[in-house]
């Protein structure tokens, strides 16, 4: 199922390739009936395991084929060859904006064709009823005289289309330009989250540097999720009072507080910059180049920068999240094991455990019997320590000696778990989920047995959100109401216990978890949303699940520790009474309820 330099694809002949990524690979094709060149986008082979992603490619390519804007980068046809679907794009000659950024600033009259151009067709494809869903530089095409092309609209949404394994699985988006709720999995997208991204390039070009840059994707994500956005002026002073004030509320994490379109946002933008004056002085901050994105176009710049913003960093590849391989569906985290730990490395390793691992994990809670946590009381952000930074001077030898070892045998699963769990022990949760993704790679998608030995691994050292990505594997291949049960019991501990955690919304895609254990996934929703401070949806939540599982234990559970944090110290101890005295409960479920009573005024 390769596509070579040289082989003939359908009625295109392949020239040369042009870039790779996680989804798709980029070629230069001739088209010899037609004597021109065309970009020929290779989706995954990973694809083609979906039944029904066939259909689906053809519906949507359908949709994206209809977009013609003067600035949008057209599709010419789709296909399959070797039961690998194809797109036929326009191939543009010309750089892409994030190859121009790294040569230097911009003109300005290059960054006013930017919100011209990409702010033009972005309003024209949401008219349509389409969404980008990943707007950054590498996908903005630039031609040797000046023009500007968005790409990857087809992508965008070919990929997101249906509820298959590798579609709605996946968060698009890369880190740097991702928004908070697709960051988080949420399916209900709207303009707003193109909105964010575009804005997040404004920023860049305006600024000199993306809001959040850090070693991991883990770490930005949480960044725009949960940071307050970086003030332009902090970092270029240079940057009018006006344009920031545009940036700030372009970039709110709450989409409501966002402008109300595209175009409200080019203009605000264009209003301020008018008003301030140009050109603005720029900042020499540079930033480390990760790995480059597919492209779709050369490398051949003829812009010539002048002094508006600085060289600024390349997006590394998009961040996709993974979910079930069964009927039961997952989106992606976009968010993300991923958060639903999948399969397929190569084509899903930049998934990020779908939505279970695309976000990094707070402290560990406590053990049932110590509750301290009061309800209005947010848990703070935390503060991770990838694994690419060097180690802390008091990394404990046992962490030093796992790494080591996992260094010195890359294909050893034991050896990479074993490091996993040292680095959790070691307060290095953001470093203990990327090597969580080789794990996932290396013990691939129905190694059930190590799965439940890894999540019992991680519950016995209270890692509840990894331990519980764990037990998801296996959980996820039954159908509902199947699994063993000695597995649900110790899932349901693991979602219980990490429920609590501040980020467990991403890190726990409950909607996904819903698709497998519905009851569960909504203890987990009512527990973190007691712990945010979220009163009245906790209960909420809690109504549902007694109304769906009247009988659950995990439920009275709940209940009881509502009740002891909210001054009922006599129902709180009347129902864990209840639960302590019923041996057919979990054994844990009654060790979490006696932790209640103890905690309770006598």
């Amino acid at each position: 199922m390769s596509f070579n330099v040289g082989d003939n694809v359908g009625p295109y002949k392949i020239i040369e390739q042009l870039g790779q990524g996680g989804m798709a690979t980029v070629y230069k094709a001739y088209h010899a009936s037609l004597d021109r060149y065309v970009a020929l986008k290779a989706l995954h082979a990973a694809f083609g395991e979906d039944a029904t992603f066939s259909m689906r490619f053809q519906r949507e390519a359908r949709v994206v084929a209809k977009l013609e804007h003067p600035h949008i980068v057209p599709v010419y046809d789709y296909a399959e060859h070797e039961k690998r679907p194809y797109l036929i794009m326009k191939f543009i000659e010309g750089d892409t904006l994030k190859a121009l950024l790294n040569k230097g600033p911009l003109t300005s009259a290059q960054i006013e064709k930017v919100v011209d151009s990409v702010g033009s067709a972005l309003s024209y494809a949401h008219k349509q009823g389409i969404l980008h869903r990943d707007i950054k530089p590498s996908n903005v095409l630039v031609t040797p005289d000046g023009e500007m092309y968005l790409a990857d609209f087809g992508l965008a949404r070919i990929a997101q289309s249906g509820e298959s394994t590798l579609s709605s699985d996946m968060i698009m988006g890369t880190p740097q330009y991702i928004s908070p709720e697709q960051a988080m999995g949420k399916k209900d997208l709207d303009a707003g989250t193109d909105i964010y991204s575009f804005a997040v390039m404004l920023y860049e070009m305006v600024v000199g540097q993306v809001p959040f840059s850090a070693d991991t994707p883990f770490s930005i994500i949480h960044d725009h999720i949960y940071t307050p956005l970086p003030l332009p002026q902090s970092i270029n002073p240079s940057v009018p009072e006006p344009v920031q004030r545009v940036l700030l509320k372009a970039l709110a994490k709450e989409r409501a507080d966002r402008h109300a379109s595209i175009t409200e946002l080019a203009t605000a933008f264009k209003q301020a910059w008018s008003e301030s004056g140009v050109p603005m002085t720029g900042t020499s901050v540079t930033i480390a180049k990760p790995v480059a994105a597919p492209e779709q176009t050369r490398m051949k710049s003829t812009a010539e920068p002048t002094k508006m913003a600085a060289k600024v960093e390349v997006a590394a590849p998009a961040v996709k999240v993974e979910k079930k391989r069964s009927s039961f569906v997952w989106v992606g985290v976009i968010v993300l094991i991923g958060l639903c730990l999948g399969g397929l490395f190569i084509a899903r390793q930049n998934r990020l455990f779908a939505s279970f691992l695309n976000q990094r994990a707070t402290d560990r809670p406590g053990v049932a019997a110590t509750i301290t946590a009061k309800p209005i009381q947010m848990l703070p952000p935390p503060t991770l320590q990838p694994l690419t930074q060097a180690p802390p001077p008091n990394m404990p030898p046992e962490a030093l000696a796992a790494q080591q070892r996992a260094k010195d045998n890359p294909n050893d699963l034991n050896a990479q778990l074993d490091l996993a769990l040292a680095l959790w022990s070691a307060q290095m949760p953001g470093a203990a989920y990327d090597t969580l993704l080789k794990v996932v790679s290396l013990a691939g998608p129905d190694n059930e047995a190590f799965y439940a030995q890894a999540g019992e691994k991680f519950a016995a050292i209270e890692g509840w959100l990894p331990a519980a990505a764990m037990y998801f594997q296996p959980m996820k291949t039954y159908s509902i109401g199947a699994a063993p049960e000695a597995l649900e019991i110790a899932f349901h501990e693991a979602v219980y216990k990490g429920a609590q955690m501040r980020e467990a919304g991403v890190v726990l895609p409950f909607d996904r978890l819903a698709q497998v254990d519905q009851p569960i996934s909504l203890i987990a929703q009512a527990r973190n949303a007691f712990y945010l401070g979220r009163l009245g949806e906790a209960n909420t939540f809690l109504n549902q699940v007694k109304r769906l599982a009247p009988n659950m234990p995990e439920a009275f559970l709940l209940e009881a520790e509502f009740s002891s944090l909210t001054d009922k110290p006599n129902e709180a101890r009347l129902i864990a009474n209840g639960l302590t005295a019923d041996l057919s409960a979990p054994a844990w479920i009654r060790a979490f309820a006696e932790g209640i009573i103890q905690k309770l005024p006598k």
